[in-house]
């Protein structure tokens, strides 16, 4: 499953189109290639031919503390080496270049009008949907929290929040028209764990038994 990957709202532009627009979530960098800039990429779009071609832009997702902080990068080619995708950017020219974007997660300007990929949702679709298990609603979906592992929903559960991996072992189902999240968590991850030191066996010192 490719787990929620844009931005958690929709802002209205202003180009010719009058066309919504989000942020969408297609890849991060993972290591340096070579000694001339090259980055290996892990790749979160079903659709790199049309996301990764020359002079496509991407917003940078990095500790404010980088240099590359609120800066973006420009694709100069995608390359494939043993089935790897490794990325070429501008103003990337050495090896110690790449270094500093390792973990740098890329963000594309998306039309919402653009034909979605599969399996894929936007942070908005996902907020308010109920998440149910078993058939029963357990929960409602508050927001999407994204890491470079995975993803996660975090779903109001009565009184708490619960974080859920978006991973197709544990939310096989992602319903929007019915306005559903089908989960198959794991035992306790909705329950709350017994403290330790309760135990159902009654207590010795209340056992009144005579000999």
């Amino acid at each position: 499953m490719v787990a929620a990957s844009a931005s958690t709202s929709s802002t209205p532009t202003t180009d010719v189109s009058d066309a919504p627009r989000t942020q969408l979530r297609v890849g991060r960098l993972t290591k340096a290639h070579g000694l001339k800039g090259a980055i290996k990429l892990e790749l979160y779009t079903d659709d790199p031919e049309r996301r990764f071609v020359p002079g496509a832009e991407f917003s940078l997702q990095v500790p404010a503390s980088s240099p590359w902080h609120g800066k973006h990068l420009v694709l100069r080619e995608l390359r494939w080496y043993n089935q790897i995708p490794v990325g070429f950017f501008e103003g990337v020219d050495d090896r110690t270049a790449a270094e500093g974007l390792l973990k740098a997660i890329l963000w594309v300007e998306n039309v919402d009008q653009e034909e979605s990929e599969p399996d894929a949702w936007y942070d908005h679709q996902l907020v308010g949907l109920a998440v149910v298990r078993d058939g029963e609603k357990v929960g409602e979906v508050v927001r999407v929290d994204h890491f470079p592992a995975q993803d996660l929903l975090i779903v109001r559960a009565a009184d708490r929040e619960v974080m859920v991996p978006f991973v197709q072992a544990i939310v096989p189902e992602v319903d929007l028209a019915a306005g559903t999240v089908r989960v198959t968590p794991p035992a306790g991850l909705f329950e709350d764990v017994a403290d330790d030191g309760e135990s159902d066996e009654p207590d010795a010192a209340s056992d009144t038994t005579g000999d």
